[in-house]
């Protein structure tokens, strides 16, 4: 068994090795990243009321919430069971169930803040030819990153730098400082998936996620 370690810090060392871990080896993670980076596009690209920016930042985080604990949940279930049991198929289908019952519902969310803000973006025409061409590929470019795919490591850097640069010309004409932070924090997360998945790769090296594997992580 790995290492553990401990206290405040160690604490939030193993929380942030689980995120990465899902995000990294969870399909259905990396669909919720990209999508939740088109949310975050569209946040920083027109006015929005603070209830409704927070509506939106609280529905991606709550699917995220979800996704990690459904991928918890598939790990635990698979460390005590050996063969096929039919109380094992159903706690597996009852918690992706929980996850897609909140991305529905997030869904349902964003398409109502569109329609509602419909006239705005109307309005907002310039605004919204800017997020299409900087963020179209940044969103892009995120999703490169999250692709489980062997490739050369400068693609994986040409990519981070591309992007970083992408959010700079964002940040420059945002609608919201929150909503662009955010998707700062995306792209980070997709940057650190794609090395963390370099890392796995390599011959010899631990798989990724592997402090994770003990017992008893926050």
């Amino acid at each position: 068994m790995p290492p553990r370690a401990r206290g405040l810090f160690g604490s939030f060392k193993h929380a942030y090795e689980g995120l990465i871990h899902t995000v990294v080896n969870q399909r259905n993670m990396k669909v919720h990243v990209v999508s939740a980076l088109l949310v975050a596009m569209v946040g920083s690209g027109i006015v929005l009321d603070l209830a409704t920016k927070a509506t939106l930042i609280f529905c991606v985080l709550l699917v995220f919430f979800a996704e990690i604990l459904n991928t918890a949940l598939e790990a635990l279930v698979d460390l005590h069971i050996d063969e096929f049991d039919e109380r094992a198929r159903v706690t597996k289908d009852a918690a992706a169930a929980g996850v897609l019952v909140l991305a529905i519902g997030t869904v349902a969310i964003f398409a109502a803040v569109i329609v509602t803000h419909w006239p705005l973006i109307l309005e907002s025409g310039d605004r919204v030819l800017r997020q299409v061409v900087v963020g179209g590929p940044l969103v892009a470019l995120g999703g490169l990153l999250l692709w489980r795919a062997r490739r050369a490591v400068w693609l994986d850097v040409l990519a981070s730098v591309a992007g970083a640069v992408l959010l700079l010309l964002l940040a420059t004409w945002t609608s919201s400082a929150v909503m662009t932070g955010m998707t700062a924090g995306l792209f980070a997360l997709c940057v650190v998936a794609a090395r963390r998945r370099q890392l796995a790769d390599q011959p010899g090296t631990a798989s990724a996620g592997s402090a994770v594997a003990g017992p008893g992580n926050t």
